[in-house]
């Protein structure tokens, strides 16, 4: 039996399934195994982000306890060697923004790993372990730096392929696909919720190794999950079915003209975020400075501010979904760039709101309130529910016609980029104050929101749909 022919009996088998699989919810049994373990990943991976930033400034890169970190000299001499001498708290931002960034740039060769070598479930596994023993890896403080190499490299087998195999769950044309999507990020919503209560208390109240040991359960769960439920999964391709695929279609000097212009507002998008992902460095750093997070007698740990992120990100996602149905019923609904543009010009108002209770304090003012933390939130959210998945639904749509998985691949460059620079701008906490701080990324935010109006106005036709000739008659 030739690849082809096995390819075409998985295919079938697969699309039977999914016709006649309506178990979870109205959908395949897959989807709610997959959606488990992934709910148990995202809590081992936003547990471990929402210490990893504290722990370092607080903790182990104090000079006190950084001798102890293996091979730490060598890699501060690499990092100095780019930006000049780094503090404590400067070093910590920029290992923790390169950490974050590359959590985005592993995936591209999980996925290469899994479509040319191992396939997805091994590839999956593989993450899984390797995810566990950076959690665990975390508790021995010498062990820092393979502890973060483990964990970028199973983030990178891991991410990619079980979203993959969500896809994979259905026949093509299966109009269930897309809120088989919304189930499986609901419960990355929930881990997003639960993480930072969890592992973020065990690690300030109980010890910084407690929360990391809680993550690496988490992931140990996750796996066991993917494998109890793997006979309810797509089977795996053959890899000799990939060389047999068919040649993709002509790019054309349109495709052409479009890939270029998408890998060229990369920069733009990069600066869409630094507000958004600065809540999860500079910020906690500085609240912990400057405020108040006693509510009623409770010392609120400063890693459940995450967790108020997260709750607020998940209803303003609601809401901005809500919103745009509401619009299109009485109004053109505008295209991807135009609302990625208004999306920043909100998002900017979330560091530029902080200006406030930073001018506060410069003027001599006591510890702000914890309520400038819904604030921020609040206002930052709403405006990125319109950056990044719309961003991704630009690339997948604008990429063209065969090339969509490399030009989605090419959009999480933006965050790779973004999460490195953050981790650098992060370290002007300790030479800006506050209010410049804070007015800066509002600044930035609010040029990428200019940049997109001009591309916009400059290449919008060749990034809007193109228009579908009528049916003949």
């Amino acid at each position: 039996m030739t690849s082809a022919t096995l390819k075409a009996a998985a295919d079938a088998t697969s699309d039977a399934r999914a016709r006649h699989d309506r178990s979870f919810l109205g959908h395949p049994a897959g989807l709610g195994w997959l959606s488990f373990c992934e709910l148990w990943e995202r809590f081992s991976y936003y547990g471990m982000q929402a210490l990893l930033i504290l722990y370092l400034s607080n903790y182990l890169f104090m000079p006190e306890h950084v001798g102890v970190v293996a091979g730490m000299d060598g890699f501060r001499r690499l990092i100095e060697g780019i930006t000049g001498p780094r503090s404590t708290q400067q070093l910590a931002s920029i290992v923790f923004g390169l950490y974050t960034g590359f959590v985005y740039l592993t995936p591209i060769f999980g996925g290469l790993l899994a479509d040319r070598v191992l396939g997805r479930t091994k590839t999956v596994v593989i993450g899984a372990l390797l995810m566990s023993a950076g959690h665990f890896l975390m508790a021995l403080e010498a062990a820092l730096l393979p502890a973060l190499g483990c964990l970028l490299l199973g983030v990178g087998c891991f991410k990619g392929n079980i979203a993959a195999q969500v896809g994979d769950l259905y026949a093509p044309g299966d109009k269930r696909r897309a809120s088989a999507f919304q189930i499986f990020m609901l419960a990355v919503q929930i881990a997003v919720i639960a993480a930072p209560i969890v592992c973020g208390t065990l690690g300030e109240r109980v010890g910084w190794h407690w929360g990391f040991g809680a993550a690496g359960v988490g992931m140990l769960i996750g796996l066991v999950v993917y494998l109890s439920g793997r006979r309810y999964l797509p089977p795996e391709t053959p890899r000799q079915a990939t060389a047999e695929a068919a040649p993709r279609p002509p790019i054309g000097r349109r495709g052409v003209l479009q890939v270029v212009l998408l890998v060229a507002i990369l920069p733009l998008l990069m600066l869409s975020i630094v507000g958004n992902q600065q809540f999860n460095n500079a910020y906690p750093q500085w609240s912990q400075k400057f405020m108040d997070m006693s509510v009623g007698g409770f010392e609120v740990p400063v890693t459940w501010l995450q967790a108020v992120d997260a709750t607020v990100s998940f209803v303003t996602m609601l809401g901005s979904i809500a919103f745009w149905r509401w619009w299109s019923t009485r109004r053109r609904e505008p295209d991807e760039v135009t609302k990625i543009a208004l999306g920043c010009f909100v998002a900017a108002g979330a560091p530029a709101l902080l200006l406030i209770p930073a001018m506060a304090i410069e003027a001599g003012g006591g510890k702000i309130s914890i309520l400038w933390t819904f604030a921020y939130t609040l206002v930052n959210d709403i405006g990125f529910a319109n950056i990044m998945p719309v961003g991704l639904a630009l690339y997948s749509r604008a990429a063209p016609r065969g090339l969509q998985g490399v030009m989605i691949g090419i959009y999480y460059l933006h965050l790779f980029f973004g999460n490195s620079f953050v981790g650098w701008l992060a370290g002007l906490l300790d030479v800006l104050p506050g209010s410049q701080f804070w007015g800066l990324h509002a600044v930035l935010v609010a040029a990428a929101g200019v940049g997109l109006l001009v591309v916009k106005l400059l290449f919008g036709q060749l990034l809007a749909p193109e228009e579908t000739p009528p049916a003949p008659a």
